[in-house]
């Protein structure tokens, strides 16, 4: 099955906890064991799994990814070079495990999406198959 939801980013980089919005999808769904994927379709904004337990890693993927990708020296006329190269270093998709009937995920982890161009309204997509 597939699900879309809408998601409105608060600010120009974020790493929103989308966590919640997976283990909906697997519930409606109604699978036990499978997969789910979490796709998102923008060029300017990605998908990671990370700690969720402290928001001070989220901000430190925030800064560290600053400084891997500085601002400036592109030729991408909108400005927004910056996002697109941290979208790419992200990835567009996450696939996790459902084992029954739950995501299978750390004990830390979280699903997060990730805004690079921001505030935007946003779609993320997840598809849960049963297997």
């Amino acid at each position: 099955m597939l699900f879309t939801f809408d998601l409105q980013t608060p600010s120009k980089e974020a790493m929103v906890d989308i966590t919640h919005l997976a283990a909906r999808a697997v519930q409606e769904a109604g699978v036990k064991e499978g997969l789910c994927m979490v796709y998102v379709p923008h060029t300017t904004a990605g998908v990671t799994i990370n700690e969720n337990a402290d928001p001070d890693v989220a901000a430190d993927i925030l800064a560290a990814l600053a400084r891997i990708v500085p601002v400036g020296g592109y030729r991408h006329g909108e400005g927004n070079s910056p996002a697109h190269i941290k979208t790419s270093l992200m990835g567009s998709s996450k696939t996790v495990i459902v084992h029954n009937g739950n995501l299978v995920l750390g004990t830390w982890q979280g699903i997060y999406f990730c805004e690079f161009d921001g505030p935007r309204r946003r779609k993320v997509h997840i598809k849960v198959w049963q297997g």
